[in-house]
């Protein structure tokens, strides 16, 4: 009788796990298109693109979860070094990665990581009304915004120097970093409105 409830049990949880990684990859599925779609709405500004592109990655992050907000954002990328068109003015390949504002795809990943860590061992225990869960998605996004833009400007000042010479720090920023600040700051607000009610609707 024990024999049949374990396998039982056991036959219920590889289900439950069966279902919950379908779930996971439909989630991180619709998240890379939304990121995708916010990717295509963009206005040219300077060597960077004026796109929705943070505004889509920051909600979905907050609602998805640092986990699979990473792997979505993971996907999307991947997708694009594929030459599938989902970057910013529907460009997509490997070289998108090499010029000087590749860096910024880049440091989605490496923004997105330290989210992701910083939701699970600090945030994460205190997420437990819609204001703390806002609260934690102002802060957490403003460190995104921090670590994406400074890989960013590392890189875009790296290979600009190899490709055409040197340039100073506030120049790049003046370029990459300054116009985008106000309408970064009104993105990140509205992501966190939309991530915060996406987040009831997502399990786990």
């Amino acid at each position: 009788m024990s024999e049949v409830t374990s396998k039982t049990n056991s036959s219920g949880t590889h289900a439950a796990k069966n279902r919950t990684f379908i779930y996971d990859l439909v989630l991180i599925s619709v998240s890379a298109a939304l990121i995708t779609i916010c990717s295509w709405i963009s206005i040219p500004i300077g060597p960077l693109p004026f796109t929705l592109q943070t505004l889509g990655i920051l909600a979905v992050m907050l609602a998805a979860g640092g986990r699979r907000g990473t792997l979505a954002i993971c996907v999307y990328l991947a997708m694009g070094a594929c030459g599938i068109p989902v970057f910013a003015g529907f460009k997509g390949g490997v070289m998108t990665f090499a010029g000087p504002t590749g860096g910024f795809l880049i440091g989605f990943v490496a923004a997105a990581l330290v989210y992701w860590l910083i939701e699970q061992f600090v945030f994460r225990k205190f997420m437990t009304t819609p204001v703390k869960t806002m609260v934690f998605g102002v802060i957490n996004s403003v460190i995104f915004e921090i670590v994406m833009y400074s890989v960013g400007v590392i890189w875009f000042m790296t290979v600009y120097a190899a490709q055409t010479g040197p340039v100073g720090l506030i120049t790049v920023m003046g370029w990459c970093v300054f116009p985008f600040i106000i309408p970064d700051i009104v993105k990140m607000a509205v992501a966190v409105i939309i991530g915060e009610r996406g987040r009831k609707l997502v399990k786990g």
